[in-house]
């Protein structure tokens, strides 16, 4: 069982950066694969980023690629997403998400943090 807390959400002009984060408990995050999904208001969540166990593979949606880059930190049971060139259509709330396995269904989720970017 793993328990996942998202931080570093916040409002900012179109534009900036963030810097999310996700901590995550007990001493077997590294056998997660690590997973970023959003959703806006009346909207259904999607997925913004993936990476592997060890960090070795990242996946992105296409909205984001060249923006936002996935990575994590084992040995601080941390997961992160840096968010650049912020536009206001990324407004959403940002939530972590653990599985086991790269291919199987997301298993753990946090409860996630508000980005707002207004233009």
């Amino acid at each position: 069982q793993v328990q996942l807390v998202e931080s570093g959400g916040g409002s900012v002009q179109a534009g900036e950066s963030l810097r999310l984060s996700c901590a995550a408990s007990g001493r077997t995050f590294s056998s997660y694969a690590m997973g970023w999904f959003r959703q806006a208001p009346g909207k259904e969540r999607e997925f913004v980023a993936a990476i592997s166990q060890r960090g070795s593979s990242t996946y992105y949606a296409d909205s984001v690629k060249g923006r936002f880059t996935i990575s994590r930190d084992n040995a601080k049971n941390t997961v992160y997403l840096q968010m650049n060139s912020l536009k206001p259509e990324d407004t959403a709330v940002y939530y972590c998400a653990a599985r086991s396995r790269e291919s199987s269904p997301y298993e753990h989720w946090g409860q996630g943090t508000q980005v707002t970017v207004s233009s």
